[in-house]
């Protein structure tokens, strides 16, 4: 199950905050089709935020065909975003869990890690659509 975390000073919007970790856990195969989402309840208790952000949060996933709500029961994933292999995506993290170690022992900070790949996704899928 997911376990949701907020950064108060980010910016986003909690429940965007809510809607993006949920996203990003189906692209990486961390929730599957039929798994359940916390309740609002439970992620209330955990956060200590209001139960409407939840439920707009939720709201929003359902209209995006992501989850569907089961009255009594709670909400459960509906599809995967993850095209790749499992095998795949655990050999391309290990990857990039070395290449971010080496990244850091050659003195780059996270705002520069995030620079630098950022700027190679840009570079990569420009490239792509040219």
């Amino acid at each position: 199950m997911i376990e949701f975390r907020l950064d108060r000073g980010s910016g986003v919007a909690t429940y965007l905050q809510l809607v993006q970790q949920v996203r990003h856990a189906l692209r990486l195969g961390v929730l599957q089709p039929g798994d359940r989402l916390p309740t609002a309840k439970e992620v209330v208790a955990q956060l200590a935020i209001n139960p409407n952000t939840v439920l707009k949060a939720y709201r929003e996933l359902e209209r995006e065909g992501l989850v569907t709500g089961r009255p009594g029961l709670g909400t459960f994933v509906q599809r995967s975003l993850g095209q790749t292999s499992m095998g795949d995506r655990a050999r391309l993290r290990a990857e990039l869990v070395h290449w971010v170690r080496d990244g850091r022992q050659a003195g780059l900070t996270l705002e520069d890690l995030e620079a630098l790949i950022a700027s190679v996704l840009t570079d990569s899928f420009r490239q792509e659509i040219a």
